[in-house]
Formats: C-alpha cells, structure tokens, sequence
C-alpha cells in the first residue's frame, strides 16, 4: 500500500496506473475508520484497480471549533486497517498541504445547503464542497464512494458533480450497523456506555417510523412517532426529525408521503451529536 502526503506525488502515482489503463476509485474520509469505511474501500476495490483513501479532518466543514478538536484520529490504526482491507493508495495530508493559504472560496448549494444539517451547521457543506471539490481535482476518480449515513451530504456532492460537469460516477453504500441497530460513526467514539445504550432507540424510532410509510400514513405522523419513541430515551435529544425525498431532498410535507421517502433524524447525546436515516423505497 501506497501512503503519500503530498499532492504532486500522488499525482504521479495515478498517472502511472492510468497510462497502464487501470480506473481510479476514492474514498474521502476523515479517519478514525470503522466498519462502514471498510465498506466503502471494500467495493472501491472490488469495482477499480486503483483504490485510493483519503484522510483528512477537513477544518472548513466544522462550524464548532471544539467539535473540530474533539474529533477522534488514529492514523497508525487507520492505515492497518486499509492494508488489510485492500486499500491500494493513501492520502493524508496535512491541513498545509490541502489550505496553502486560507481558502476564500465559498460554495452555495442554495435551499439543499441551508436546511436540516446545514440550519444546524452554518457552513458545513461549504467547507464539505470545497474539499470534495479539491480531493476531485487531486485524484480526478472515476468513481467515487459515500455512505448513506450522511445522506444530505450525497445529495450535496451529486449535486456538485452535476453542477461542476465533474465526469465521476458517485456511488452511495447503505449505512452500517452494530446489532442493536446504532448507525457506525466515528463519534460514537465519544459516547459513554449508557450514552451508547441509549443510543440504540434512534434506529427502533426509525423503524416505527418506516411502518407508518409503509402503511401510507403521513409525514407527520411519521415524525410523531418517531419523536415519541425517542423520548424513550432520557439522554437522547431530538434536534430535528423529517422525511424527505431522498434524491432531491425535498422536504415531505403532510400530503405528500410516499414509499420514496428517508426519514433523517438527529440528536444530541451529551455534548456529542449524530444523525441517522432510514430510506424507504417503493
């Protein structure tokens, strides 16, 4: 497995597999990798010759400079897990080398970009566009690799790719979960025992929540149920609960429900935040 910090080098790494013909598939991530990661590089892997993981906590997406601190890094962990998993390249740069110089650019993503996580992350996916948006130029993939997990971001970057012309196929893997059903993040980290006991409700909500589609309820009592689930949990504290459509992003309102819907939630569990979702296709 190959490791590079510098841009320039890896460049001339991926020009060497190119002009043997071989495809380029990425992975951005911010480290600290659990099994959803895993999964992502599994089938990058599987479906390119080139598989190649970025790891970089991105300090333009991080809106609260003490989450940005707080957030959990590994490298030495992070790097045997992608050799063994058949990662073929690495980047991991440093905040120098992607950010020369303060970065002055800022990338609208309108209506998409201001609801939900953007209303509660004031610039998030600004900072999420612009470092796509140069992890593309550096590593110019043929396809690249998201998880539904953090499904308005996938949004985000279809919409960036189609907006930006970028010629790469964005592929989304479904969310991965531990047996209690608690989506895999890399904050989960900082969660404490009861904390991630408590946790396990947000995927039992989510399923309630799926019932009600499937029997052709409404959006709001979709959410109702949901929230009322929810407060099962005394440490669990409901930011906002919302279906959506999970293409556009379109907020479903009362009448408007259907079996194309994600139900997306987020919580505060002591000073740590996570979001989950459930998508329901017809």
């Amino acid at each position: 497995m190959e490791v590079y910090k510098e841009a320039r080098l890896l460049r001339k790494s991926l020009t060497k597999h190119r002009n043997t013909g071989h495809s380029v598939g990425l992975v951005p991530t911010m480290g600290c990798l659990h099994k959803g990661h895993l999964q992502l590089i599994k089938r990058c892997h599987k479906q390119n010759e080139a598989a190649v993981c970025s790891v970089f906590v991105n300090p333009t997406q991080f809106n609260n400079p003490s989450d940005l601190e707080n957030y959990p890094q590994n490298i030495e962990e992070d790097l045997n897990l992608l050799e063994l998993t058949g990662c073929d390249i690495v980047f991991y740069p440093d905040v120098k080398e992607m950010y020369p110089q303060p970065p002055v650019v800022k990338i609208d993503f309108g209506n998409l970009g201001n609801i939900l996580e953007g209303k509660f992350r004031p610039g998030h996916f600004s900072g999420v566009g612009l470092i796509v948006s140069k992890l593309f130029n550096i590593v110019a993939p043929d396809r690249a690799y998201f998880g539904e997990k953090d499904l308005q971001q996938l949004a985000i970057i279809r919409r960036l790719v189609a907006d930006m012309n970028y010629d790469i196929e964005i592929i989304g893997i479904p969310t991965v979960r531990k047996q209690n059903g608690m989506a895999l993040s890399s904050r989960n980290k900082r969660l404490t025992k009861d904390e991630k006991t408590q946790a396990s409700v947000i995927y039992k909500a989510l399923k309630a929540g799926e019932a009600i589609v499937k029997n052709k309820g409404s959006a709001r009592d979709v959410c109702n149920v949901v929230g009322d689930i929810l407060k099962e949990a005394p440490l669990v504290n409901p930011e906002y609960i919302v279906c959506v459509n999970p293409d556009t992003f379109e907020i479903l309102e009362t009448d408007n429900i259907t079996e194309n819907t994600a139900i997306c939630t987020a919580v505060k569990i002591g000073d740590v935040r996570l979001i989950d979702n459930l998508i329901v296709r017809s």
